[in-house]
C-alpha cells in the first residue's frame, strides 16, 4: 500500500510544480488563468496532504 501512497504523491509533486513553473514563467496570465490555477493548486495541496498523513499511519 506505501508504494501506491508513494506513487500517487509523486504525482501530485509533479503537477504542483507543473503549476508552479506555468504562473512563475513570466508570461501574462488573465484572471481566469490565475483563479483557475488557485484551485488546482488548493485541490493538490489538500491531496498531498492526506496522502501524506495516509502514509504515517
Amino acid at each position: 500500500m506505501k508504494d501506491k501512497i508513494e506513487a500517487t504523491l509523486e504525482y501530485y509533486n509533479v503537477k504542483e510544480e507543473q503549476i508552479l513553473k506555468a504562473v512563475n514563467s513570466g508570461k501574462p496570465l488573465t484572471t481566469d488563468e490565475i483563479i483557475s490555477y488557485g484551485q488546482q493548486m488548493t485541490e493538490i495541496v489538500h491531496k498531498i496532504t492526506a496522502l501524506e498523513v495516509a502514509k504515517e499511519n
